[in-house]
């Protein structure tokens, strides 16, 4: 035997795996990228235009925080959403189906109705607005318009959903681009804008728009959607690849909701640093529009209303593909997808028709959404803390409480609306 220390004999060392570069992470992260930015739209559509920009008009940056606690609890829901369907193979309407009894999923299946209504009331009403403040077009014209874009962009899904997602962080890319834009013009108060992000307070007076920021941000539609839109990256039913797949979408919701969050905030923070330092109180999306030109000038307004487009039409997409999903899963009623598309665009057509302020409809339509939220959020914790359901991967108690705290919350916000309305 040699003396030279480095001489193995009859020694079997064994091969190190070769581990995966970061390249090669990326790209695999990057796979899974795609179904928390549909998502994400929600969290940016023309309703959150009305509730930012009428919460920042009237109440400067005080209702910040609104904007944060909502997005930390859409986070949480969309979380819980993916892990279901990711799990279980099936969207949460089609897991209420199975679950619950036929009496509750047609409450159910009625109150997601409304919601459909609601929810493509307002994603409509941007559309059509965008169109009309960019070119002039008058608005039952430009809500026709808004119908047909939305139709075209729908039925790239037959080309597969990762061609819709790409489209949707297109024109996501463009609502944050603008209000990187409108953002530099408005030149904010970062200090304020810090403590108030940071720090609640609330009013009587501004109940009523944080109830509907709450609606517009945490959006019990896309509750639903979520847990449909992963099944198309579920390769796998082995728990390994269950768990791995689970964790990309975390990061897919994080990111998203994030970018979400900003453009949010920047909504509220350009209407405070522009519309309430000059005393401007602003009651419709037209007069947001045409103040900003002369008080920040043309680049601004333009900006503004090719973000109210771009999010209108991208939220418009997102929620006919909600609404096919909802209506079908808790009873198995197959209605057809473009009955079912006619069914929730006729209200908003109708009000655009008699001529009502659509941003008070806006408002309104998110704060029915708010008083929508328990009827996906209770299902969808009951759901995923069943172990016959999800097996390991079913909520541990701190899930369930931080759950059980949310809907808790939101109730008592619609509660306090309630009253205040009543008898205030």
């Amino acid at each position: 035997m040699s003396d030279n220390p480095l001489y193995l004999h009859n020694v079997s060392v064994p091969i190190p795996l070769e581990k995966e570069t970061w390249q090669e992470k990326t790209k695999s992260l990057l796979r899974y990228i795609g179904p928390a930015f549909i998502v994400s739209v929600a969290y940016i559509d023309p309703g959150n235009f009305a509730t930012n920009i009428s919460g920042g008009s009237n109440f400067n940056y005080s209702l910040l925080w609104v904007i944060l606690w909502s997005n930390l609890m859409a986070i949480f829901l969309q979380t819980l959403s993916a892990k279901l369907g990711i799990v279980t193979g099936m969207d949460l309407a089609t897991q209420c189906g199975r679950q619950f009894s036929r009496p509750t999923n047609i409450l159910l299946w009625i109150i997601t109705l409304f919601t459909a209504i609601a929810t493509y009331m307002a994603e409509f009403l941007g559309a059509a607005l965008g169109f009309y403040l960019l070119f002039g077009i008058p608005l039952i014209w430009a809500g026709a318009l808004s119908i047909l874009t939305t139709f075209l962009i729908v039925y790239l899904q037959r080309f597969g959903q990762h061609v819709v997602e790409r489209t949707i962080v297109i024109l996501v890319a463009v609502i944050g681009i603008s209000y990187f834009v409108e953002i530099f013009l408005a030149k904010p108060n970062w200090h304020e804008v810090a403590i108030h992000t940071l720090i609640p307070s609330l009013g009587p007076d501004s109940v009523l728009v944080a109830v509907g920021m709450l609606g517009a941000t945490v959006m019990p539609h896309v509750i639903f959607l979520h847990s449909a839109l992963v099944q198309s990256r579920r390769k796998s039913e082995k728990l390994s690849d269950i768990k791995r797949h689970f964790r990309m979408e975390r990061f897919d919701i994080i990111f998203a909701m994030n970018i979400a969050f900003l453009v949010n905030a920047a909504m509220v923070v350009v209407a405070a640093s522009v519309f309430y330092a000059n005393g401007q109180p602003v009651e419709t999306i037209e007069e947001a529009h045409r103040s900003l030109s002369p008080l920040l000038g043309n680049l601004s307004s333009g900006a503004f209303g090719l973000a109210l487009l771009a999010s209108g039409l991208s939220s418009s997409t997102v929620g006919a593909m909600a609404g096919e999903n909802m209506m079908k899963g808790f009873i198995g009623l197959d209605i057809p997808v473009n009955i079912r598309r006619i069914i929730t665009m006729i209200p908003a057509m109708i009000l655009l028709w008699i001529g009502l302020n659509p941003m008070k409809i806006l408002i309104l339509s998110q704060v029915t959404l708010s008083f929508a939220l328990p009827a996906a959020i209770i299902p969808l914790l009951v759901i995923t803390s069943r172990k016959s359901v999800m097996g390991e991967m079913a909520n541990k108690k701190l899930t369930n409480v931080m759950g059980i705290i949310i809907v808790t919350l939101i109730v008592s916000l619609n509660a306090v609306l309630v009253y205040l309305t009543l008898f205030n």
